[in-house]
């Protein structure tokens, strides 16, 4: 049974940071690709930041160079590091996971991942 938990989350002013984790129990994820997503009341859940299991990292134009995504394969662990948070940023972020190895440089699709986590709310007051 794959559990993925993400923590992390909560109130932070406009410019504070948040770091996001996400574990996978279960499952090894060396072989897959982790992404984070979210969903802003009313909005439909968009992609935030993806690694892939080669290395490669990819980020929606919106958090480029203020979030960073990482992962540590021992603790089976996948974080998101925000930076100089924007009230825009309020939504609940969701890690997944790919896991057929097709994407082990390229970005996968939304619809591609298999594995979601129960997802985690970042507010950012102005």
């Amino acid at each position: 049974q794959v559990q993925m938990v993400e923590s992390g989350g909560g109130l932070v002013q406009a410019g504070g940071s948040l770091r996001l984790s996400c574990a996978l129990s279960g499952r090894t994820i060396s072989t897959y690709t982790m992404g984070w997503f979210r969903q802003a009341l009313g909005k439909e859940r968009e992609f935030v930041a993806a690694i892939t299991w080669g290395g490669s990292m990819y980020y929606t134009d919106s958090v480029e160079g203020r979030f960073t995504i990482s992962r540590d394969n021992a603790k089976n662990t996948v974080y998101l590091q925000m930076n100089s948070l924007k009230p825009e940023d309020t939504a609940v972020y969701y890690c997944a996971a790919e896991t057929s190895v097709r994407y082990q440089y390229t970005n996968p699709p939304q619809h591609a991942y298999d594995y979601w986590g129960q997802g985690t709310q970042v507010t950012v007051s102005s």
